[in-house]
């Protein structure tokens, strides 16, 4: 299960903005991206949309748009 959520950081510790579907005690991995990361990322993708036509299929364009590896945020 992967999730998205917004949180704020207030006095040491991430609080998520609404309830989580965890166990209590639950063990989890976290990726942090500052929100001027995410809109930067998200305007790119505005300014690229369109310029080159995918010819795939919407199954492999699904699993690349969704694949950590690819992620814009991940760029230098």
């Amino acid at each position: 299960m992967t999730l998205t959520v917004e949180a704020i950081y207030e006095n040491g510790v991430l609080k998520p903005k609404q309830p989580l579907p965890l166990k209590e005690h639950e063990q989890v991995r976290l990726s942090i991206y500052p929100a001027t990361d995410v809109q930067k990322a998200l305007d790119a993708v505005r300014r690229g949309y369109g310029l080159i036509p995918w010819t795939g299929d919407a199954e492999t364009l699904r699993r690349v748009a969704e694949d950590d590896e690819f992620s814009i945020l991940e760029s230098p």
